[in-house]
């Protein structure tokens, strides 16, 4: 999750544009992670030092390792442990960015650092991703308003990140909340009743709804049929059932599912503190809204 906040950050900076991230999105896959990178993640080096050992390597003919260690920057130890770094999901990112020439690296090393003070994360949170940690980043992006609700809409919101990683994919970016708008077309809708009442929804277009269906489904869909809503109704039922437990664990609150229905058209201007977040995945956005 502290990944995909990362991309949120770097627009809020205005160091790379939705366009240029979106591209980077489809990419990351494929996307090899360079030394340089690792050794300022690790704070090993810094961008000047790797620019400098990069220079280096234009005038001999060493691996780019040998020659930070020739220069002082690294020793042969941090070289090994640094090959052995697994691929986190924020390093390809600025990979990705950097090799498209979208940022420099002294820029990805100043984003990151400040990304991580300014949102207390700490190198394990991003390994890890402890609950507190990302309900603590998921209420400061949103800041979400005070009152029980607001404890709630940060824990769902949590959960959601989480279980999109999980069952769709890691290839997306949270934006800003958006207001509520009168009138919403092709979207999943369930209710939540009992201790709470909520209404939560999935909105996307065409195209979009069918790539997230696919993706749940583990399978290639082409059409919006009944099939394609079956399988996004089933995600979001499968989101709400993991809430409801947790909210019966944590709050001893009990919460009952209604069924899920598909709308061609739905309004929901009358829904009370509604909050509207786009996700942009790399096949398009999806919009879930929830309203408590």
């Amino acid at each position: 999750m502290f990944t995909q906040f990362f991309g949120n950050y770097l627009l809020h900076q205005q160091l790379v544009s939705p366009e240029h991230l979106s591209e980077v999105l489809q990419t990351m896959k494929t996307t090899r992670l360079k030394l340089g990178v690792l050794a300022i993640n690790a704070g090993f080096m810094t961008a000047e030092q790797v620019e400098k050992a990069h220079n280096e390597q234009q005038r001999v003919d060493k691996r780019i390792g040998d020659v930070m260690v020739d220069m002082g920057f690294l020793t042969k130890d941090q070289v090994e442990s640094l090959f052995q770094t697994q691929p986190a999901g924020h390093l390809l990112l600025g990979q990705a960015l950097v090799d498209n020439g979208y940022m420099t690296n002294t820029q990805f090393e100043q984003a990151l650092n400040s990304y991580k003070q300014e949102n207390s994360i700490s190198e394990n949170d991003f390994n890890d991703g402890s609950d507190e940690a990302a309900a603590r980043l998921v209420k400061h992006f949103y800041n979400f308003s005070g009152g029980t609700n607001s404890a709630y809409m940060t824990n769902y919101v949590s959960l959601l990140f989480k279980n999109l990683i999980r069952f769709i994919g890691d290839d997306f970016t949270p934006m800003d909340a958006k207001p509520v708008c009168d009138e919403i077309s092709n979207c999943v809708v369930q209710r939540i009743e009992g201790g709470l009442s909520a209404i939560t929804i999935i909105d996307a277009d065409t195209s979009a709804m069918i790539e997230f269906a696919s993706r749940f489904a583990k399978e290639e869909l082409t059409d919006d049929d009944e099939y394609t809503q079956a399988c996004v109704s089933e995600f979001i039922n499968l989101h709400n059932g993991l809430f409801a437990v947790n909210m019966s664990n944590d709050t001893g609150i009990e919460l009952k599912l209604e069924p899920q229905c598909y709308y061609d058209n739905m309004d929901i201007s009358e829904l009370k503190n509604a909050c509207v977040i786009p996700v942009c995945f790399s096949f398009g956005v999806v919009n879930f809204i929830v309203s408590f």
